[in-house]
């Protein structure tokens, strides 16, 4: 942006020639990743950050992430890439749920930090981020 302001251009652009959503590999031909432990020094777990983001919703409130077909999640991202939705949310939303031979997706809601990514990431593009109600967000006090 502060370019602009001089009136200069870069000569190129970085171009995507598919969308976000298409980059996922199949399961069957990802590497599984390792990640370490987080040492609560440099590396924080899921929860604790979470709560750094300050982020309020109403217990009543219902769920902001709609799902456009309740199937997909299991039928299609389950088998095919074992709920990418599970590691590309990184407030741990979609959790599934295992309850015998039944597979089910759960969504935590409460826990969504409100970055989108399920909108843009979704193999499908099944999940619908909404802004949920009371308009709350990330309030990050301390940066």
């Amino acid at each position: 942006m502060w370019l602009a302001s001089f009136k200069f251009n870069l000569p190129w652009t970085l171009h995507h020639k598919k969308g976000d959503h298409e980059t996922l590999i199949d399961i069957n031909k990802a590497k599984p990743i390792n990640y370490p432990k987080p040492d609560g020094i440099y590396t924080f777990d899921k929860l604790n950050s979470i709560s750094l983001s300050n982020i309020g919703h109403d217990a009543n409130q219902p769920c902001h992430l709609k799902l456009s077909n309740q199937e997909i999640p299991i039928t299609y991202n389950y088998p095919k890439y074992n709920s990418p939705e599970q590691r590309y949310c990184p407030a741990g939303v979609y959790e599934i749920i295992k309850e015998g031979d039944s597979v089910k997706l759960q969504i935590n809601s409460q826990n969504c930090i409100h970055c989108k990514t399920c909108d843009i990431k979704d193999p499908k593009q099944n999940i619908n981020w909404v802004p949920p109600e009371g308009g709350s967000g990330p309030i990050y006090s301390k940066m």
